[in-house]
């Protein structure tokens, strides 16, 4: 894989500062964004003041703590614009979720805001190797969802020339990028996986591909992924991340020369961990749910966001600000079984491990009598595709959870093809357990 580690004399002053450069800079953006927040948005001074806090009451970074959490729910009870901190007219963009659980939550931004989010990805694409001139293949969803728009931006405010083909049409995303020669493309890893399987499919040799840096978000993914996708390409595979309700991509992102997790944009965003059940600071190093407060956003201030993403804070690498690990899972798509946590990339783990099979999974919750079980969903390489190698292949995959999971499973290996191939986010857990 080529090199390439950044120059530093290319980096934002702030990303290379002093510690304490950093946290004078978050405490005086986060008494501002805190009383944008009380005196604009009725929600939260409802809040703030029932939990007997103000603004002013912040005389530093720790007294965060006392103010109160947000949460998604928070946007559907006040769908569409009841959280917005400045007059509509004001708003020059509105992105939403699919609503699949309920009313969608509408995030809006300001002319400002959008500037502050071309610059965050634009900071991302730079510290994943991605260098003005070069063509950004995005393959994020556009519409209401952030990943497309949010990268299209980034990049044309780091100088690519973007190549704006959205999801989905997998055999046309690989016409597209042997006949443009991008050198960067940012997509869910789960889709990558669809475009690796298309180029072996047409008989491409990957590794000849022009890419050179992938960037990958929207769904967590692990180390062995990377593995597998470097390996298969030749290239720099680097880990984004980001949420609608904060922003969008580009809240953190991996450094390409050390790729040792996620450098959080402190200068715009303030992490905190917490204990998921008792809502207790954790110090950095301990494991637990990621909160976040904007420091910059207008539109739509966050304040202590519970994120449900599960993951630690680190020391500073290649940037000054500190690091999150990848994403383990979200406490709130974690599979409870029989006693045991389970997350879906802890199954995604043993599958990479194992060669016979392809990197394509699903997880079937159902329920039997008074017993939760879980069927893991897999299909055969292409060179293993006889009824005899999945049947040995369904059991060693099998074995490999119980051991390392702790959990019993059954495993269905089906011939190549078989799973539900994503166009986006990947469906990963499909629960047909009985509600109530």
């Amino acid at each position: 894989m080529k090199d390439l580690t950044p120059n530093q004399t290319s980096l934002d002053p702030i990303e290379i500062a002093s510690t304490d450069e950093i946290r004078a800079l978050q405490l005086k953006r986060m008494k501002w964004s805190l009383h944008h927040a009380y005196d604009n948005v009725r929600m939260f001074r409802d809040r703030f003041d029932a939990a007997g806090v103000h603004p002013d009451d912040l005389k530093s970074l720790a007294d965060l703590s006392k103010f109160p959490f947000t949460q998604k729910n928070d946007l559907r009870d006040n769908y569409p614009f009841g959280l917005f901190a400045v007059p509509r007219e004001q708003i020059v963009r509105l992105h939403a979720s699919s609503g699949t659980t309920g009313k969608p939550t509408v995030v809006g931004y300001t002319r400002n805001d959008i500037d502050m989010w071309a610059d965050m990805v634009a900071r991302s694409m730079r510290a994943s190797g991605t260098r003005p001139g070069d063509i950004a293949h995005i393959a994020y969803g556009y519409g209401l969802f952030t990943g497309g728009l949010g990268a299209h931006y980034g990049a044309e405010r780091l100088g690519c020339s973007v190549v704006p083909v959205s999801g989905g049409m997998t055999e046309r995303q690989v016409t597209l990028i042997e006949d443009f020669r991008p050198t960067t493309i940012m997509v869910t890893p789960s889709y990558m996986l669809n475009i690796l399987e298309q180029y072996r499919k047409a008989g491409i040799d990957p590794r000849n591909s022009s890419l050179q840096v992938g960037i990958f978000g929207a769904e967590p993914w692990t180390n062995a992924m990377r593995a597998e996708v470097e390996e298969a390409f030749d290239m720099h595979a680097v880990d984004i991340y980001g949420l609608s309700e904060i922003l969008g991509p580009g809240v953190a992102n991996e450094c390409v020369e050390t790729k040792d997790g996620l450098h959080i944009w402190e200068d715009h965003f303030y992490p905190e961990i917490i204990d998921p059940v008792t809502g207790d600071v954790l110090p950095d190093g301990e494991m637990g749910e990621l909160v976040l407060t904007t420091l910059t956003k207008e539109g739509l201030p966050m304040v202590r966001y519970r994120t449900r993403d599960l993951t630690r804070l680190l020391p500073g690498t290649a940037r000054s600000m500190r690091r999150m690990e990848k994403i383990t899972g979200r406490s709130d798509d974690m599979i409870i079984l029989r006693g045991v946590n389970v997350f879906p990339t802890q199954i995604e783990e043993q599958v990479l491990a194992l060669p016979d099979l392809a990197p394509h999974f699903q997880i079937q919750l159902v329920r039997e009598g008074h017993m939760d079980c879980m069927d893991v969903h897999v299909e055969a390489s292409e060179a293993a595709a006889s009824e005899d190698a999945r049947t040995h292949a369904a059991e060693a995959l099998r074995k490999k959870i119980k051991d390392v999971v702790g959990i019993s499973t059954r495993v269905h290996v089906g011939v190549p093809g078989s799973v539900e191939r994503s166009q986006g986010k990947a469906r990963r857990v499909i629960d047909n357990r009985p509600k109530g």
